[in-house]
């Protein structure tokens, strides 16, 4: 039997709410579109490229938390079906930069329109407040354990 979401800790509401949004996201982003080859996983290759392209596969890897072989991976089939390509780092001849194709920057602004949209469906649905007192306790929970008290 499930538990009620208030016998839940803080840590499962989140991950809860997370996974719930952001299959939100991906059914926009995948229904109806070009990008109906794509799996939510994907997203932890696009969404960091659209936010800073260029970047290795290593320090991809880094900011989705998960392994660079699990990376690579996802590097692979995204090159496959053409939202990413490899080209040599220029400061470094043995390593590869990861960049987004046209098409992988098409399906980066559909992503970010469907995020734009979850935005404002979080503000409908618990009032614009209570949204923003939402955004400040996770902005301060992410500062926190970035070892940045924000009183910098």
């Amino acid at each position: 039997m499930l538990d009620s979401p208030r016998d839940l800790p803080s840590t499962a509401l989140l991950r809860t709410a997370y996974n719930a949004l952001a299959a939100r996201i991906f059914a926009s982003v995948v229904s109806g579109t070009e990008f109906a080859d794509l799996r939510p996983s994907h997203g932890n290759a696009i969404e960091p490229l659209e936010i800073e392209d260029g970047l290795r596969l290593t320090d991809l890897a880094t900011r989705a938390g998960i392994t660079a072989q699990s990376m690579g991976e996802l590097v692979d089939d995204l090159e496959a079906k053409g939202y990413v390509e490899r080209r040599p780092d220029p400061a470094d001849r043995r390593a590869k930069r990861i960049y987004l194709t046209d098409r992988g920057r098409t399906n980066a602004r559909v992503a970010k329109r469907a995020t734009a949209d979850v935005e404002n469906y979080l503000a409908a649905l618990v009032g614009q407040q209570r949204y923003q007192l939402l955004r400040r306790t996770l902005e301060d929970i992410i500062a926190a354990e970035a070892g940045d008290d924000g009183q910098g």
